[in-house]
C-alpha cells in the first residue's frame, strides 16, 4: 500500500467545492520563477560570452534547474507531512555527511570550497542543511516543548546541532548561511516559547561571535568597512557595491529597459546570482523593484500565515516548520536585497527563487511544497470534519 496520497484521491474537489491548495501561493511561486528566468536570461549574457562564448549559457542552465524544479515539485507535494516529523532525524544527518565530504572532495569556486560536482551539477550542501535544519527543529520543539520552555538544556540542544552545523559551514567558508540558520533557528524557539532570558542570552552570544567571525578573518573585515563607505575605495574593496548603487541610479523610477544594462556588461560581478536584484533595478526601475519586493513579502506573510493557521489547529510540527520557512524566506530577502542597495555587508546569499543557482532553486522548491502540502492538509482535513458534520 502507497504512503503518499495520489493527486487523483482527492487533490482536487467537485467544481461546487472548490479546490483544497493555496492557488495564491503557487501563483506567487512560479511568478518569481519567471520573473528569475527574465532577469538571469538579461544579467547572464555577458558573463556567458565570456566563460562559454555562448550568450544563452546560464539562461540554458537555470531554465533546466526550473524544469527540475517542476518535476521535483509533483514528487515533493505527494509526501505527507508525516514522513517529513518521521524522517526529520535522518534527513539532518544526511546534510551534516554532505557538509562533510564538501570539505573534502568539494569544488572550489572563488576561494570557497561549497559545491560538490556530481557530473553537470553541482550541489550546494549549505542550502540542503539549511531546511534540514529547520525539519529537525520543528520536530524537536514538538517533542521537547516542555523542556524549551522551562529548562536550559532543552534550550541549548538544538542551538548545539546548529553549531556543529555551523562550524562546518564556516570550514567552506559560508558566514551568510551561518547567519540565516541562528536568525531562523532563533525565530523558532522564540515562537515555540523560549524564556526571554534564553532568548536575550542568545542574542548577546550570536552577536559576539558575529563579530568575533568579522574580527577574525581580513576580508570579513573589508566587507564590514566597505560597506560603511564603499566610495572610500571604489576600484577596490567597495568596487562591487559602487557598481551595484550606479545600477540602482541609472534605474530610476522606471528603468532603462528590459536588457539595457550597462552594469551587467561585466562591470558588476556575480551579476546574475547575488546581484541580480540590482540589475532588475536597473532595467525595470523602481517599480520592478517595489514589485519583487511585494512578491517576496507576501510570499513569506503566506507561509508565517499558514503556520499561524494550523498552529492555532493543533497541528505543532507543521506549524513550527511553516513559520520556520516564513522566517528563513523574508531574511534570506532582506540580507539579498540589503547587500546589493547598500544596507547592509555584502553577502552570497540568493534572492529566493529569483536568483542563479541551482541548488538554492531546488532546495527553495521544496520549502515551497512543504508549505502547499501543509495547507493542503488542513484544508482536506477541515472540509472532510464538515462534510462528516453535515451529514
Amino acid at each position: 500500500m502507497k504512503w503518499w496520497p495520489s493527486f487523483g484521491s482527492g487533490w482536487l474537489l467537485r467544481p461546487s467545492q472548490g479546490l483544497i491548495y493555496d492557488r495564491q501561493l503557487v501563483i506567487l511561486s512560479l511568478s518569481l520563477m519567471a520573473i528569475g528566468l527574465v532577469m538571469v536570461s538579461s544579467a547572464s549574457i555577458a558573463e556567458g560570452i565570456n566563460l562559454g562564448d555562448d550568450p544563452f549559457y546560464f539562461v540554458k542552465r537555470h531554465g533546466a534547474f526550473l524544469l527540475i524544479c517542476l518535476m521535483l515539485a509533483s514528487l515533493m507535494l505527494q509526501v505527507p507531512m508525516a514522513r517529513w516529523q518521521q524522517f526529520n532525524t535522518g534527513f539532518l544527518v544526511l546534510a551534516i555527511v554532505l557538509l562533510l565530504v564538501v570539505l573534502v572532495v568539494g569544488r572550489e569556486i572563488n576561494g570557497s570550497q561549497r559545491w560538490l560536482p556530481l557530473g553537470p551539477l553541482n550541489v550546494q550542501p549549505a542550502e540542503i542543511a539549511k531546511l534540514a535544519l529547520f525539519t529537525f527543529l520543528a520536530g524537536y520543539l514538538v517533542r521537547r516543548q516542555d523542556e524549551v520552555r522551562g529548562q536550559w538544556k532543552g534550550f541549548l540542544k538544538p542551538l548545539a546541532v546548529m553549531g556543529l552545523m555551523s562550524v562546518l559551514l564556516l570550514k567552506q567558508p559560508d558566514l551568510g548561511s551561518v547567519v540565516v540558520l541562528f536568525v531562523t533557528t532563533l525565530g523558532m524557539l522564540f515562537l515555540a516559547g523560549a524564556r526571554l532570558s534564553q532568548f536575550l542570552s542568545l542574542v548577546g552570544l550570536g552577536a559576539g561571535l558575529l563579530t568575533f567571525l568579522i574580527l577574525s578573518a581580513p576580508y570579513r573585515i573589508r566587507r564590514v568597512t566597505s560597506f560603511l563607505n564603499p566610495w572610500e575605495d571604489p576600484f577596490g574593496s567597495g568596487y562591487q557595491l559602487t557598481q551595484s548603487l550606479m545600477a540602482f541610479g541609472r534605474g530610476g523610477w522606471f528603468g532603462e529597459g528590459l536588457g539595457n544594462s550597462i552594469q551587467k556588461l561585466e562591470y558588476l560581478p556575480e551579476a546574475h546570482t547575488d546581484f541580480v536584484f540590482a540589475i532588475l533595478g536597473e532595467e525595470l526601475g523602481f517599480t520592478g523593484v517595489l514589485l519583487v519586493l511585494l512578491l517576496q513579502a507576501w510570499l513569506a506573510f503566506k507561509a508565517l500565515h499558514i503556520g499561524q493557521k494550523v498552529l492555532l489547529g493543533g497541528r505543532q510540527y507543521e506549524g513550527y516548520l511553516a513559520m520556520g520557512i516564513g522566517i528563513w524566506f523574508s531574511f534570506q530577502t532582506v540580507v539579498n536585497v540589503g547587500a546589493a542597495s547598500g544596507m547592509l555587508p555584502t553577502k552570497g546569499l540568493t534572492l529566493p527563487l529569483v536568483s542563479y543557482g541551482g541548488s538554492s532553486l531546488l532546495v527553495i522548491t521544496t520549502a515551497v511544497c512543504i508549505l502547499v502540502r501543509i495547507d493542503f492538509e488542513w484544508r482536506r482535513d477541515h472540509m472532510q470534519a464538515r462534510q462528516r458534520e453535515a451529514i
